[in-house]
């Protein structure tokens, strides 16, 4: 059985200190082992961003795509290969922003994949822009008046799409996440898992102790039922979306690859395996 060492490398992470993208990539390795995966049997598909970068950073397969475009891709990997765990993972001016219509249609198809979506609230690698996702008045090198533009709610957004497996986490709650990870991955279906993942670096109002004060989780809320969407879209409301917990699992909805059938056809089967000196003699050209 595969152990948390087995899912690490030797690249150090570039994010800032206290950068929320640490929990998330230990979250992400501790689910693995916990999902009793194999490094080859995981496949991280990642957008640009400072949550882009993690795909480098966890050793299995990994993928770095182009801006917005994370699920594209990972859902053509999910579907030529059904048997890998396919996970992608971007930020909020990653997925919803430029990626928002891929993000959409992805609920909307139910393909078997989990997307973790880090939401600091803020474009951090490209050193401090207001996103899709930021408050209004919020004060950045785009909008140093503060920003006029009504934030988009990514829960809303999620269940007016369908979506059939919804949950939101905070970075600095480990345990929690993971499970939630793990609770994702084995959902049948598609799997959204938010995460209020903090900037410190460009986001001073967002911070640890403002996500600590305000977020309620789901447990604490008295005949919360994550089955009922309706429900679950008042609570969202009610609160402005600072929850976390698993919102919402709809089991009825039968996943893509049920409907198509291509769950029982793997594509990578068909695929002849190249001889292995003509697999090295390829390799020797990127290095």
């Amino acid at each position: 059985m595969a152990t948390l060492q087995d899912f690490k490398n030797n690249v150090k992470p570039n994010w800032c200190p206290g950068c929320g993208d640490y929990a998330v990539q230990m979250a992400l390795q501790k689910a693995a082992v916990q999902l009793g995966m194999k490094p080859y049997e995981l496949a991280l598909v990642c957008g640009i961003g400072c949550s882009g970068r993690l795909s480098g950073y966890i050793y299995a397969y990994g993928m770095h795509t182009t801006h917005g475009r994370a699920l594209p891709f990972a859902q053509g990997l999910k579907i030529a290969n059904p048997e890998l765990n396919v996970i992608a993972c971007g930020g909020d001016g990653d997925g919803m922003a430029i990626g928002m219509g891929h993000t959409f249609h992805a609920i909307r198809r139910n393909i078997n994949l989990t997307y973790v979506l880090m939401d600091n609230h803020v474009y951090g690698l490209t050193k401090g822009q207001t996103s899709p996702r930021s408050d209004l008045g919020f004060k950045t090198k785009t909008t140093p008046t503060g920003n006029i533009e009504t934030p988009v709610s990514t829960l809303e957004m999620a269940l007016a799409a369908g979506v059939t497996f919804l949950a939101q986490g905070f970075s600095p709650q480990l345990q929690e996440l993971t499970d939630l990870i793990v609770a994702a991955v084995k959902h049948p279906g598609f799997s959204l898992v938010n995460v209020f993942s903090p900037c410190v670096t460009f986001n001073k109002v967002n911070t640890y102790e403002w996500f600590k004060d305000k977020l309620v989780d789901v447990k604490d809320i008295a005949e919360y039922d994550n089955s009922d969407k309706g429900a679950v879209l008042n609570q969202v409301l009610e609160h402005e979306g600072l929850l976390t917990g698993l919102l919402h699992q709809n089991l009825k909805k039968p996943s893509y690859e049920e409907l198509s059938g291509l769950s029982k056809n793997n594509q990578m089967q068909s695929v002849k395996k190249l001889a292995p000196e003509v697999f090295d003699k390829l390799v020797k050209n990127f290095y």
